[in-house]
């Protein structure tokens, strides 16, 4: 808990055995209410493991994808009536110890949402980060602010904390459950006029850690541009698309029976 809010930590899983346990190890626990994992069907033994471990879980019948690995997380965390909840790569590439500090910046009711960006500092490049990674990275990140008006540092890390407000608000369903999921969730965070804030975190990239080849960060790089294209059209009278229409956001909120036919297995309630 934290200022009086309880804190949910969720760790959208997919082989990640080797880097669960120093992911866990290193997160202040004297905070966190709970810790949900979700597995999208690895193919190592990141669920046996999990299952020794002191988190809540629950696995996927098929692999759903990253943004479909988030969408169980969160409502998973918001059927458990976490006020703060922290998604979180179990992979490692980001510090966990940072925890308290990115809680702490929607804990204190100043902001909705905050990000741990990789690119504020010199934490990127000496972690390992590859360079056309990098420049990929700054030349993305600039054209999204320019197209939706923001002056974020970057929209691609894997670390992130949100209120109950915003997850209960966004039509996160209507998401992608690719890659560019975290793209349009920020996008709705602005869209829906959340305050977003950012600190600084050190990356690392070693050979356990999770990445998307050229090819798929190519795909990933189209994908992102295009969710901030159609903001602006949008914002134009141009376009409605489905993820911004605040309309019919209420379709596509998230719930836990939303998610439950995806589950094989869970101890989350139990």
């Amino acid at each position: 808990m934290l200022n009086g809010k309880t804190i949910c930590v969720v760790l959208p899983a997919y082989n990640a055995e080797k880097t669960l346990i120093k992911t866990l190890g290193d997160l202040d626990h004297s905070i966190v209410d709970q810790i949900i994992l979700v597995d999208d069907c690895s193919k190592d033994a990141t669920r046996a493991l999990t299952k020794t471990l002191p988190v809540k879980y629950a696995f996927h019948k098929v692999n759903h994808g990253y943004g479909g690995n988030q969408k169980t997380c969160y409502a998973l965390a918001l059927a458990s009536g976490a006020d703060i909840t922290v998604m979180l790569h179990p992979d490692y590439q980001y510090e966990p110890k940072l925890l308290t500090a990115l809680a702490s910046m929607v804990a204190s009711g100043v902001y909705d949402v905050a990000i741990a960006s990789r690119i504020l500092g010199q934490g990127a490049l000496d972690g390992g980060m590859p360079y056309y990674k990098y420049i990929a990275n700054r030349i993305l990140t600039f054209v999204q602010n320019v197209l939706i008006g923001q002056k974020l540092s970057e929209y691609h890390t894997g670390y992130r904390a949100f209120s109950k407000k915003v997850l209960e608000t966004l039509p996160l369903l209507a998401n992608s459950d690719d890659f560019v999921f975290d793209n349009e969730m920020l996008v709705q965070c602005h869209t829906w006029g959340f305050k977003i804030a950012e600190i600084s975190c050190p990356t690392k990239y070693f050979p356990e850690a999770s990445s998307i080849n050229f090819k798929r960060s190519v795909k990933y790089g189209f994908g992102t541009l295009g969710a901030s294209l159609r903001y602006r059209l949008k914002k134009l009278g141009l376009a409605n698309p489905l993820f911004l229409n605040q309309a019919t956001a209420n379709n596509y909120r998230l719930s836990k029976a939303a998610i439950e036919d995806r589950i094989e297995e869970t101890n989350v309630g139990v």
